[in-house]
């Protein structure tokens, strides 16, 4: 019998871990002489309170979804993909390339092409820590690690010296052309009388995020192959028993783990920036780790994760601007949300666990 329902493991848990961090948070924030009521409104109110606000939300969150998954990929075959972040800065450059060097007639043509590009130059930046792992036995963490910082260098290497636009004094590549513009929420919903903020940079990437969470769930629990990483997953000896190829699943697992992050580059490089940027990622490569975990490396979770961090995102720059607080302050509120869901995960697990088990034992009596 297990010790917890599933619906207490997938929402209860996280919910009380972050009510607890905000708890904490507020604490915080009484320290530093500020109302911490306020400071929750102030943040509610700039995340949701306007289009705009939502817009910096829901742009914040597809990032996080693309990486999200592309951790929980990972992970659901025992791998600790940290190297997203580099990963989502070589998609950048594989969807610089595709939109600066074809004169495209609309952005429909534009973006599968521009999709491909990501995904294929972000499974292609993790092929080769996949390949050391399988082959060599290099572990996995250690190499995506070090290859964040190899790409982040390349990427400004290629930037200065191939990309960048003559004589500006900017690190950044030519701007796309007009065919390579993504529509925005704003261009998308007023045809149909709905207005919304013109400057938010939510784009029709938010849906292609939703669609890659939907096939995420079909590949994972709906398909052979992922029946497959999940069974490498939770045991490698029996994996191997059943003939699974323990190479193939840790090559093809971390693949596909690289192509969803280098897919967020359709959202930062070409949707919004509308050109690549040096440090395009800003960062949300590890945040996908957060929400990958977060949201217990499911579909659904990992969209409600990535809304959250998209919430402490836009809703700390507000209360950064409003309220005076530092930005500081904002990092540690984030970091409070990632250590109680994450490290401090059992924290909360084992009272619980133990709540129930008690309440089971009350039932069969």
């Amino acid at each position: 019998m297990n010790k917890m329902p599933k619906w207490a493991d997938a929402v209860l848990i996280p919910l009380i871990s972050i009510l607890l961090a905000f708890l904490l948070s507020g604490l915080v924030i009484m320290a530093i002489g500020k109302d911490p009521v306020v400071a929750i409104k102030t943040m509610v109110q700039g995340a949701f309170g306007s289009s705009n606000g939502i817009g910096y939300t829901l742009y914040y969150t597809t990032n996080f979804i693309f990486t999200g998954l592309s951790v929980a990929v990972a992970y659901h075959a025992r791998l600790f993909n940290i190297g997203s972040e580099g990963q989502a800065a070589l998609g950048g450059l594989g969807v610089a390339l595709v939109c600066l060097y074809v004169p495209w007639p609309h952005w429909a043509i534009a973006l599968p092409a521009a999709m491909i590009g990501g995904a294929v130059f972000g499974a292609a930046w993790a092929f080769i820590p996949a390949y050391l792992q399988a082959k060599r036995g290099s572990h996995i963490v250690i190499t995506t690690i070090m290859f964040n910082f190899i790409g982040s260098a390349l990427i400004g290497y290629i930037l200065l010296n191939y990309l960048k636009v003559p004589g500006s004094m900017s690190t950044e590549s030519a701007r796309f052309g007009a065919g390579a513009h993504l529509p925005t929420f704003h261009e998308m919903l007023a045809p149909f009388g709905i207005e919304f903020n013109k400057n938010a940079p939510v784009n029709v990437s938010f849906l292609i995020a939703l669609l890659a969470a939907v096939g995420f769930y079909f590949l994972i629990w709906r398909t052979r192959l992922g029946y497959e990483i999940r069974a490498y997953g939770q045991s490698e000896t029996a994996a191997k028993y059943a003939g699974i190829n323990p190479v193939r699943i840790v090559v093809i697992a971390m693949l596909i783990s690289g192509a969803l992050s280098g897919l967020m580059a359709i959202n930062n490089v070409m949707g919004e920036a509308e050109r690549l940027i040096d440090n395009a990622v800003e960062g949300a490569g590890f945040i996908g780790i957060a929400v990958a975990l977060m949201g217990r490396n499911h579909p659904i979770g990992i969209v409600l994760a990535a809304l959250l961090f998209g919430f402490l995102y836009q809703g700390g720059g507000e209360l950064s601007f409003w309220e005076s607080i530092p930005r500081e302050l904002v990092v540690v509120i984030q970091a409070l949300v990632i250590m109680f869901t994450g490290a401090l995960d059992n924290m909360v697990r084992a009272p619980l666990e133990k709540l129930f088990i008690a309440l089971n034992k009350k039932k069969e009596a």
